[in-house]
């Protein structure tokens, strides 16, 4: 059974993976962990483990039990291509994805050189949404030549948490940026010239770009005790997708 996602870009988590390991500055103040830690609190099941890394065969049909057309966000609380999941485990889960053509599935990781390597001996469904996430310039944006070498219909960026400006950098390949800043209680401020920077750029390469929220700060460089802050971005919300 799925619950509806509160993330604005997606619409339902698909999660056969929970746990995962920090492998960059983006994970620093990691939401999943956090919530991982609320879950096995509550009693949820599947999160005993809080968030050390576990594998769910019993979730992988979940898609196949829902019939109208929807959105997955596959593994909001890890990442498919972390080191320690088995590819065959990874065969099963795109079976799931490749049976169920009804269904999109967006597949975000830290990881794209694993991912990178699991594709050299396969295509990627068209149903599959392949991306990664980038946060600032020294571990994010080398990540976004490894992601253009893999064949996918559609290649995204998920550029949250935004730490620093990225500068000019090369989205050729590249079908949809999503930006946004950090939320928590330890959250870092996001500038509002960094994510004009990455709007214009996608602007002059006919990228789609999504704006999804300024995180615990302002666009006026505040801190609110509410996150989000508003999705508004020099006066408009952005809410560009793929065609």
């Amino acid at each position: 059974m799925t619950t509806r996602s509160k993330i604005e870009w997606t619409e339902h988590p698909w999660n056969p993976v929970t746990g995962c390991t920090k492998v960059s500055p983006g994970c620093k103040h990691c939401y999943a962990e956090v919530f991982a830690k609320r879950l096995k609190a509550m009693g949820a099941r599947g999160y005993d483990k809080e968030f050390r890394l576990a594998i769910h065969p019993e979730r992988l049909g979940d898609p196949l039990k829902r019939k109208k057309p929807t959105m997955y966000f596959v593994n909001s609380m890890s990442d498919l291509f972390h080191e320690e999941v088995p590819f065959e485990f990874i065969n099963r889960a795109f079976g799931v994805i490749e049976n169920t053509p009804n269904h999109r599935y967006q597949i975000l990781t830290k990881r794209p050189n694993v991912m990178e390597r699991y594709f050299s001996t396969r295509a990627a469904p068209d149903n599959a949404w392949l991306g990664t996430s980038v946060e600032n310039k020294k571990h994010g944006l080398p990540r976004i030549a490894t992601l253009r070498n893999i064949r996918a219909k559609v290649r995204f960026l998920s550029i949250e948490p935004l730490l620093e400006d990225l500068g000019e950098f090369d989205l050729s390949g590249m079908d949809w940026v999503i930006v946004g800043g950090e939320s928590g209680p330890k959250a870092r401020p996001m500038r509002p010239e960094w994510a004009r920077s990455i709007q214009r750029q996608c602007e002059a390469a006919n990228v789609p770009f999504f704006f999804k929220q300024w995180g615990s700060y302002g666009d006026d460089g505040i801190r609110r005790a509410k996150s989000n802050n508003g999705r508004h971005l020099d006066g408009r919300t952005w809410d560009e997708l793929p065609a």
